[in-house]
């Protein structure tokens, strides 16, 4: 099983999450389709990333009360 446990990222760090999350234009194709990625999707591909070269599961972060942004948990990643 895996075990949760603290990370710290760096202020670098947390700014490419922050800027992953901002908005963008909302545009379609013919068909419907988006031309761009909304926020939540590039939020989600940074912390990806991030926990891929952390090693933690980016699906499992949660926030630590009362400690800085750059401080949260997540469960390790299984590296089986």
């Amino acid at each position: 099983m895996n075990k949760r446990r603290e990370y710290e990222i760096t202020t670098e760090q947390l700014n490419k999450l922050l800027d992953a999350s901002k908005p963008t234009p909302v545009m379609y194709l013919s068909g419907g389709q988006r031309m761009f990625n909304s926020p939540q999707e590039n939020a989600n591909r940074a912390w990806k990333s991030l926990g891929d070269e952390m090693g933690f599961d980016y699906m499992s972060v949660a926030q630590v009360e009362g400690k800085p942004e750059t401080i949260f948990t997540a469960l390790e990643k299984n590296n089986a």
